[in-house]
């Protein structure tokens, strides 16, 4: 249990680098003219993704719950790789990555990366979504990755994606 704990501490950790990033790319994009979008929502986003860490804890403590090898340990390298994919979504992205929806004009669409599959267009939404259902399997916390999962659906996706489609659309149509 302890060595989850770490995990989950670890992943809240890198969640506060990702905002440090995020902060410097945001200045960069208001120096250049940026635009933010959906400012309404992201307070709920950072509820919910604080949530997440908070509950993959207390689930695994308050409900005693056992780390089981055969669901634990493959949900652990899908862990792993979507740290990865995170990583390799922020350095496509570059100065554009950012927690909030922030558009520069005149800065066209990331073609490089994972976006160039144009069938992909939220790869980092695919990482998050799948990441909230493993990382509290890792130690069978199954309430908290169908309550995140959920709540990632219902609440924050249902208004994230079409808020950054609408701000990358009018982006288009300026280019």
């Amino acid at each position: 249990m302890i060595v989850y704990v770490v995990l989950v501490l670890a992943t809240g950790a890198e969640r506060i680098a990702e905002l440090v990033i995020s902060q410097r790319n945001a200045a960069w994009a208001f120096e250049r003219g940026g635009v933010e979008h959906g400012r309404g929502h992201f307070p709920a986003m950072v509820a919910l993704h604080t949530g997440l860490l908070l509950a993959c804890i207390a689930e695994v403590v308050l409900l005693d719950r056992p780390f089981t090898p055969a669901i634990g340990w493959p949900m652990l390298v899908v862990v792993l790789a979507c740290q990865a994919g995170r990583y390799w979504i922020i350095a496509s992205l570059g100065h554009q990555w950012n927690t909030r929806v922030i558009v520069v004009p005149g800065l066209g669409r990331v073609t490089r990366g994972p976006y160039r599959f144009t069938w992909l267009r939220h790869p980092n939404y695919i990482v998050v979504a799948v990441e909230g259902i493993a990382l509290p399997l890792v130690h069978g916390a199954w309430i908290t990755a169908l309550v995140f999962t959920a709540l990632n659906l219902i609440l924050l996706l249902r208004f994230r994606i079409p808020t950054e489609n609408r701000a990358l659309a009018a982006l288009d149509a300026r280019a």
